[in-house]
């Protein structure tokens, strides 16, 4: 697959971004918030073949201790040919972290072992629409 990867905001369609997200499908996205989302994390990366956007993923940190990795999402016609393991070392890569924690779609754990993450033991949440999370198997019901 020839693709490449960039690292900032600049010049990123939200709309398309949204798309991506929808079609993956990861869910309906706000271009508008999930802008604000991607420009207030750590990290990002997007990968475009071409001027096509066909996935993206983004990090929080605080740069010495910890890290989330959210929103890795690769388009369907791309999945399952290492784009989304790519953009995944690639933040990792820049991640300079003690502990990295993710929250993995059900069904896709395997992918994310390959990759060196644990299923942790003590993780909690707290979540506005909890039923709904518990719903598609994300957390306890």
């Amino acid at each position: 697959m020839d693709y490449s990867l960039t690292f900032d905001c600049g010049g990123v369609d939200w709309n398309e971004a949204a798309q991506v997200y929808l079609r993956a499908p990861l869910g309906m996205r706000i271009p508008g918030r999930l802008k604000k989302a991607f420009e207030a994390s750590h990290i990002v990366c997007f990968a475009s073949q071409g001027k096509t956007l066909v996935g993206l993923g983004r990090a929080i940190s605080d740069g010495i201790y910890q890290a989330a990795i959210y929103d890795l999402c690769v388009l369907p016609e791309h999945q399952g040919q290492g784009l989304g393991r790519d953009i995944m070392k690639a933040l990792l890569t820049r991640l300079d972290v003690e502990h990295v924690i993710l929250y993995a779609v059900p069904g896709k754990e395997a992918f994310y072992e390959k990759l060196g993450f644990s299923r942790m033991l003590t993780a909690m949440s707290r979540h506005r629409d909890p039923a709904r999370l518990a719903a598609g198997g994300y957390i306890e019901p």
